[in-house]
């Protein structure tokens, strides 16, 4: 059973983040943002003016008191020792953010919004260092890659994900998953393609900094290889009955958490797969049409997988939380030496669940 943090807020709660200090700052609609001790004791609330839903919220690894939140098309940084006031704010993106992401040397900050555009927001000297516009709908996730500074990848409800340099403005490589989809299927789109399509909602890289995985509506998690200035689909698995709402790589592991808006909450262990890809690597090649029985499907079942037995061998999630709510919103991290599992949803509650065994 999961613990429940209430009293927090009075809306759907969107965004989580974790402080190495083990605090945790939440995010929710109507201009909501709370501040938590690792008890899930209240520290301190805000509302931001104009109550535009505060989309998403990032501690500063180097200054544990120093929190980023995106509201509206707003950027404020506050401390959370006392969120009262704003220590700073920005207004660089033209549409309502929906995911911020800093890079490791924390000069360079990153919010994509709903134009598809990513403003990428120098801090040291205020101002817009780059506008990254290749996504034609809204860009859904941001993240820059773990140890490379300079590199970034995102996706987006266009159903593309990119991988980006910021000493280019076009990025480096460029992939749709739904064509990817048709192409490896050799045939007619099934009408569950049709009714569910590859938008991409969600963007995690693994702390090595070259495997990322991605999230999308049609409930397939992919997960990709950096190889210099492409990637290369290294995974693809499909535990969830509807859309992957969230992915998330545990800290120094290949371990993934993944969320969904069946209410499901799965943990997967890629990291077999994924090391014995980096032994003996191979050309990538289009798969062929998978056999029939190389797929089934259970519903309601704990190995709902639909797995590409073919190209990839069996993956079975380790852990299935049968939550029940839609997933807005999860987040691995440490609360008092114990590795957890904090959960936003529909409700105005976070939900923690213990990873003990893991």
């Amino acid at each position: 059973m999961a613990v429940k943090w209430t009293g927090g807020h009075s809306f759907p709660i969107l965004c989580l983040n974790a402080s190495k200090e083990g605090l945790v700052a939440s995010g929710a609609e109507g201009g909501d943002l709370t501040a938590w001790g690792e008890d899930g004791t209240l520290l301190g609330h805000t509302r931001f003016p104009g109550a535009d839903d505060v989309t998403s919220v990032l501690f500063s690894p180097s200054c544990p008191t120093k929190l980023y939140a995106s509201h509206g098309e707003t950027i404020s940084i506050l401390d959370v020792r006392s969120l009262k006031g704003s220590l700073d704010h920005f207004h660089v993106n033209e549409e309502e953010i929906n995911c911020l992401s800093l890079n490791q040397t924390e000069n360079l900050l990153a919010s994509a919004d709903d134009s598809g555009a990513i403003k990428i927001l120098d801090l040291e000297n205020k101002k817009v260092s780059r506008s990254l516009k290749r996504h034609s709908n809204i860009c859904s996730s941001v993240a820059f890659r773990p140890q490379r500074p300079q590199s970034l990848v995102s996706c987006g409800l266009d159903m593309q994900v990119m991988l980006w340099s910021l000493q280019k403005a076009r990025p480096l490589w460029i992939t749709n998953l739904q064509e990817d989809e048709t192409e490896e299927m050799e045939g007619p789109q099934s009408p569950g393609q049709l009714l569910n399509p590859a938008l991409a909602h969600s963007i995690s890289v693994a702390s090595c900094g070259n495997i990322f995985s991605c999230g999308a509506e049609d409930g397939k998690v992919r997960i990709f290889r950096v190889m210099g200035v492409k990637c290369e689909q290294e995974l693809g698995f499909k535990g969830h009955t509807l859309g992957v709402s969230q992915v998330c790589f545990l800290p120094e592991s290949y371990l993934l958490l993944t969320g969904g808006n069946d209410g499901k909450i799965m943990l997967w262990d890629a990291s077999s797969e994924i090391e014995k890809k980096q032994k003996s690597p191979t050309k990538h090649t289009h798969r062929k049409k998978p056999k029939k029985g190389a797929c089934t499907k259970q519903d309601g079942n704990t190995n709902a997988s639909v797995i590409d037995e073919e190209e990839h061998g069996k993956i079975l999630p380790k852990l299935n939380i049968e939550h029940g709510e839609k997933v807005n919103w999860l987040l691995g991290t440490n609360i008092k030496g114990h590795q957890n599992i904090l959960i936003a949803d529909q409700t105005s509650c976070i939900s923690v669940y213990p990873l003990n065994e893991f």
